[in-house]
């Protein structure tokens, strides 16, 4: 097929594209972002650029006067390229977010920002995974009989006829621009074409024709939007295959640790866009890295699903979130239909398609629907709870018969931000420590056998009960007035020095003070407590419960007694645990490879109930009593009771 150069002006970037490749299209493929809010339909006007060399052919459209014409104005959305041309794109048609610099987030995030890195998530095997893939978007190649004197179906139909004939599906609509571009391409391609296909609620969408066979390269991305944290994944649609994994910071942790504060925050004068363009951020970020790096063109991505909790949805999707904080605490939507990416800013093929993993309250999102669809929680015969750690703390009780959900606040500590040395489980992160009774000697394991960058949240959890262990410090969190050299006075009390600086990749040394363990105190407890008051008001004991899920961003290397010795986890035979990494990750996968988990994640979310925990009597006592580590009552930690430690 004919190809030709496109260069694009004043980024400078040339590209070489098939003829017939809409100039939108082309500069996506380039790296140029042309705002187009419509996703390519050719209605907002919006992505007005100027032709300078070459030869296009245009559509009709009211948003390009008279004088643009004169001025060879178009419609990227609407104009073919047929041949080499040169192109300038004004800086109003640039699709151009506001950013936060790189600096304030570092500095609002403590210290630790990072671009998208690569993290390797693996995954438990003790369960299968079964079900038959049929993804959101699919592409199909097409051999178009072609029309004659006793065959005068139109063209448009005879798409629809040929794709129920190869697949059995049936198509119920497309849009117009598809329509304006499908005569000349069917004849200028020989009548073979590929068709993509988006699965809108069951209902089938005819979302772009392309000439020739591009079947082969059809990809789609999967997102974790956590209240921390946004992990993605880049998937082979067509080969069921992970190709990489990425995690960033949330850069809306600029502008407030938890979603109450976001929400808060959202209400402001352009608080809204804000927070929404923040995300967007972290998440193109996320889309650039993996493209770039697995030489994936971002017309080839056809599909993005999201999970994540329902406030976190909100802001992704520019909508209103201040009813979720207000009694009767009430979102705007829990099951959201399937919109184009584009509407929402993430980068990908214009007429690509989005969908949000359903929720089940202001408090448990898509995350937690997520995680029980990839855990199979709704279909097992035996009584399972799910605890997902992160900065809100999700618990799921329950088995086939019901599901009950709770959240509990845990700030974002365990995600590696609001301590003074934390950061995401990536490269150089500490996450195993071991502390010596005799003489406070620290050994420590890192993420990739790297220096020591910063402590991520099991290495928290491991460095809390070491501390506990070795005697460095109390129950109550208060660093003991040693002579030693790792323990020294700062501003707000005591710190205890995990690597000094020059055995580190740091500027300062790695420490953790009494803050920080203060809050993994305050979360801890809010994880606990929540969990031992969703057991009680079902009057189950925790011994009836046969698997306990334990889901988070912590790698696989969070240490289940150290989990127990402070309290985080209850002490019940560990042979219960089962630490399942990143479940919400994982559900949105199996979502975006398989239109029937999208189906049973719905009816999962519908099954759920809510359980709220602030006005349940005794929660706060509960709560209280669980800020010490591991608990004001020791009967419930009988394996710490034994042990002949002095705390």
């Amino acid at each position: 097929m004919e190809k030709f150069k496109v260069t694009f002006y004043p980024d400078n970037k040339t590209v070489e594209v098939e003829r017939d490749r809409t100039i939108l299209s082309a500069a996506l493929s380039a790296g140029v972002y042309i705002n187009s809010a419509c996703g390519g339909d050719g209605v907002c006007g919006r992505c007005k650029v100027i032709l300078k060399k070459g030869k296009v052919i245009t559509q009709h459209s009211a948003s390009i006067s008279l004088q643009d014409k004169e001025k060879n104005i178009y419609l990227a959305c609407l104009t073919e390229i047929q041949s080499d041309a040169e192109i300038e794109v004004p800086a109003e048609s640039k699709l151009d977010l506001e950013k936060l610099s790189e600096e304030e987030i570092d500095k609002r995030l403590g210290g630790f920002y990072a671009k998208a890195e690569e993290v390797e998530l693996v995954e438990p095997d003790f369960e299968k995974k079964v079900f038959t893939p049929f993804p959101l978007a699919q592409k199909l190649y097409l051999q178009l009989p072609r029309p004659n004197l006793d065959d005068r179906m139109s063209d448009l139909e005879r798409i629809y006829c040929q794709i129920l004939k190869n697949k059995n599906i049936k198509v119920s609509h497309t849009n117009l621009v598809n329509m304006r571009l499908l005569g000349e391409m069917l004849r200028s391609s020989d009548w073979k074409v590929t068709a993509t296909l988006g699965n809108k609620s069951g209902i089938y969408e005819l979302l772009e024709v392309e000439p020739g066979d591009t079947s082969e390269r059809n990809f789609g991305l999967v997102f974790d939007i956590g209240t921390t944290t946004v992990s993605g994944q880049l998937v082979d649609l067509n080969r069921n295959k992970v190709l990489g994994t990425k995690a960033t910071y949330n850069k809306q942790a600029g502008f407030g640790s938890d979603v109450i504060t976001r929400i808060i925050y959202a209400q402001k004068q352009e608080g809204l866009e804000k927070l929404h363009n923040a995300v967007i951020e972290s998440m193109n970020e996320i889309v650039h890295e993996l493209t770039e790096e697995h030489k994936i063109d971002l017309n080839d991505v056809t599909s993005v699903l999201c999970a994540g909790n329902t406030t976190m949805i909100h802001l992704l999707l520019r909508i209103d979130p201040s009813n979720i904080r207000k009694e009767p605490y009430v979102p705007t939507a829990n099951f959201i239909p399937v919109i184009r990416a584009y509407e929402a800013g993430i980068k990908i093929n214009p007429r690509g398609i989005l969908y949000c993993a359903s929720g089940v309250s202001s408090y448990v999102g898509g995350d937690v629907t997520a995680g029980v669809l990839s855990l199979g929680l709704d279909k097992k015969e035996d009584l399972s709870i799910l605890i997902d750690i992160g900065t809100n703390g999700e618990i799921v009780l329950g088995s086939r018969e019901f599901l009950i959900a709770t959240s509990a606040s845990a700030g974002p500590a365990f995600e590696g931000s609001g301590v003074s040395c934390g950061m995401r489980s990536a490269s150089g992160a500490i996450q195993k420590v071991k502390i010596s009774r005799k003489d406070f000697n620290v050994s420590y394991e890192t993420i990739g056998k790297a220096k020591p960058r910063g402590i991520c949240g099991s290495g928290y959890i491991d460095i809390i009960a070491q501390m506990l262990d070795a005697q460095v410090m109390d129950k109550d969190g208060k660093i003991k007035a040693v002579s030693n050299k790792r323990i020294r006075q700062n501003d707000t009390g005591k710190e205890f020095v995990i690597a000094f600086k020059e055995e580190a990749d740091a500027t300062t040394d790695i420490v953790i003070t009494e803050a920080d363990i203060d809050n993994i105190k305050r979360a801890k407890a809010a994880i606990y407590s929540a969990t031992l008051i969703l057991v009680r008001h079902l009057s189950i004991d925790l011994e009836e419960v046969k698997n306990i899920f334990i889901a988070g961003g912590f790698g696989t290397s969070l240490d289940i007694e150290s989990s127990v010795r402070i309290g985080l986890l209850p002490d019940i035979e560990r042979s219960k645990f089962k630490f399942v990494g990143n479940s919400s990750l994982a559900g949105a996968r199996q979502m975006l490879l398989s239109c029937d988990q999208i189906k049973r994640s719905e009816e999962t979310a519908r099954k759920m109930t809510y359980f709220e925990l602030s006005v349940e009597p005794g929660y706060m006592d509960e709560y209280v009593a669980a800020l010490f580590f591991p608990h004001t009552d020791l009967a419930r930690f009988p394996s710490i009771r034994t042990k002949s430690i002095k705390i």
